[in-house]
């Protein structure tokens, strides 16, 4: 059985590489490069699979989850820059894929090991990454 508990965090990002000149970061991301910054209001969905508890009928409580993400996700990213804010992309470029690793490993790390999980991040209604650990 799978369950999933959707959030949203609105959040500012550049994509770009510090060692490349402009040129070239421009050459790769275009207007994503831009130097003031640019946003999203990104849509996190998380789906845990496991087996249905007989006594609660849960795969696990929407709660947790719901608690988890506040924590883990929507505090930590919502309404930031996340190149200048957030120490998770000091070293990373945050695109839409290295978002959905960072999330997934901060929800992996709170979760039992009996669920399996998978992020699905929307970064505008036309793009989407799903990310399962591997």
């Amino acid at each position: 059985m799978k369950v999933c508990r959707r959030v949203t965090f609105n959040s500012a990002h550049r994509l770009y590489r510090k060692d490349w000149s402009n040129e070239q970061n421009n050459t790769v991301f275009g207007k994503c490069n831009n130097p003031n910054f640019h946003g999203h209001n990104y849509v996190l969905e998380i789906w845990i699979e496991g087996n249905i508890d007989s006594e609660t009928g849960y795969v696990i409580d929407l709660k947790i989850v719901k608690d988890l993400a506040k924590i883990e996700i929507e505090n930590r990213f919502d309404h930031r820059n996340l190149n200048l804010d957030c120490p998770e992309f000091s070293n990373l470029i945050p695109t839409a894929e290295n978002i959905a690793v960072v999330c997934w490993n901060l929800l992996r790390a709170k979760l039992e090991n009996k669920y399996t999980l998978v992020v699905r991040l929307w970064e505008t209604e036309n793009n989407l990454v799903e990310y399962a650990g591997n």
